[in-house]
């Protein structure tokens, strides 16, 4: 059984950075694509950013691309959200998922894992 735990999220106001954090566990963590993705209040979630398993391929929404850095710690069974330049549009509960899939995934059906999430709010 796998179960992800993230962190790191709280209140900061617009141009400041958070960095999210999602443990994981279980020994497969290091066999499959992890995602983050985002659920703003009345919207629906949303593809954020994914890392394949051995972090050699990203990739990132076009909102996020530039700002936001994933990254993975296959030895801590952690992925990493780097969030630069929050804007007020990023504010969401931001959650962690494992997918099936080894390489880079955008489509929330193909991850069958997720934690609880974690809430980001930017000020303006």
């Amino acid at each position: 059984q796998v179960q992800l735990v993230e962190s790191g999220g709280g209140l900061v106001q617009a141009g400041g950075s958070l960095r999210l954090s999602c443990a994981a566990s279980g020994r497969t963590f290091s066999m499959y694509a992890i995602g983050w993705l985002r659920q703003a209040p009345g919207k629906e979630r949303e593809f954020v950013a994914t890392i394949s398993y051995s972090g050699g391929r990203t990739y990132y929404s076009d909102s996020v691309k530039g700002r936001f850095t994933i990254s993975r710690d296959n030895a801590k069974n952690t992925v990493y959200l780097q969030m630069n330049n929050l804007k007020p549009e990023d504010t969401a509960v931001y959650y962690c998922a494992q997918s099936y899939k080894t390489v880079v995934v955008t489509s929330l059906k193909d991850y069958n894992y997720w934690g609880q999430g974690t809430q980001v709010t930017v000020s303006s």
